[in-house]
């Protein structure tokens, strides 16, 4: 069992993946969107080099715990990555974990520069944690 988290957005895709007995999340890459379609052949990819059987993607919602625009976006991009990967796709609450994600670089005292360059992935790593230590009892 292998899982891959994902923490979406307009201009990247953070992606983490987890170890294979599913205990621990590891930010894998930043996706750089560029041409419509890339983005999911690059996801069907990682799906298929680490035999990912669940994907879980962020699902941004307003702090009094409705579906903004945002979110409507990422049920979206989950229900077409459904289709592209044929693998189970859950949505998980990602409220917090950029802002979870620069407190921690920043603690480690990791440039402005360098965080710009992680923190997506380290989002998806956050939102992929969750998920697996909300669910450990699968």
């Amino acid at each position: 069992m292998r899982w891959m988290g994902l923490d979406y957005g307009d201009k990247t895709i953070g992606v983490a993946i987890s170890d294979e007995l599913g205990w621990t999340a590891q930010g894998l890459e930043v996706i750089h969107r560029r041409k419509p379609g890339e983005d999911f052949d690059r996801l069907t990819a990682i799906v298929s080099q680490y035999g990912v059987t669940e994907i879980i993607v962020g699902l941004p919602k307003n702090m009094n715990n409705t579906i903004g625009p945002r979110g409507e976006i990422a049920i979206a991009f989950s229900e077409e990555l459904k289709q592209k990967t044929n693998v189970p796709v859950h949505l998980w609450d990602e409220r917090l974990t950029t802002v979870a994600a620069t407190r921690a670089l920043l603690e480690g005292d990791v440039s402005r520069k360098k965080r710009k360059a992680v923190i997506d992935k380290m989002a998806a790593q956050l939102i992929l944690q969750g998920y697996m230590e909300a669910n450990m009892k699968r």
